[in-house]
């Protein structure tokens, strides 16, 4: 796949203990990045291995919670976003609204629960739908 049909930023917490397959199966279309947690190294080790993956891409640490914000803003560009995160800031839900290409925020500290992850699934499915 040489351009991805969406991105996914979410921390390492948020895909451990999903079902086994569950990230791979979403990702078909899509590319990944890791923002860092209190999990460190091991946490994006085990990403690493539930995708079957040699490599997987980290999004840089920033100072402050508004750089780190703009970070991800930045690396996201012009493609539709999953981004995943403990609380998002009243600056990136407008941004989110206000951009052009689909964006899903999904609020959670640590694992994703089922519902979230069906609400992803749906998300990632719709833009398949829209890309055929």
């Amino acid at each position: 796949m040489t351009t991805p049909l969406f991105r996914f930023v979410c921390p390492p917490s948020a895909i451990v203990g999903a079902p086994a397959g569950w990230a791979a199966q979403m990702l078909i279309d899509g590319q990944m990045a890791l923002l860092a947690d209190d999990g460190g190294h091991a946490r994006i080790d085990a990403v690493a291995h539930d995708l079957d993956a040699f490599t997987v891409s980290v999004v840089r640490t920033e100072a402050t919670a508004v750089e780190q914000e703009q970070t991800v803003i930045a690396h996201t560009a012009t493609l539709p976003l999953v981004w995943v995160g403990p609380v998002f800031s009243e600056r990136v839900r407008a941004w989110a609204r206000d951009r052009g290409p689909m964006t899903l925020l999904v609020e959670i500290d640590g694992p994703l629960p089922d519902d979230q992850r069906r609400r992803i699934e749906r998300f990632v499915t719709l833009l398949g739908c829209q890309a055929e």
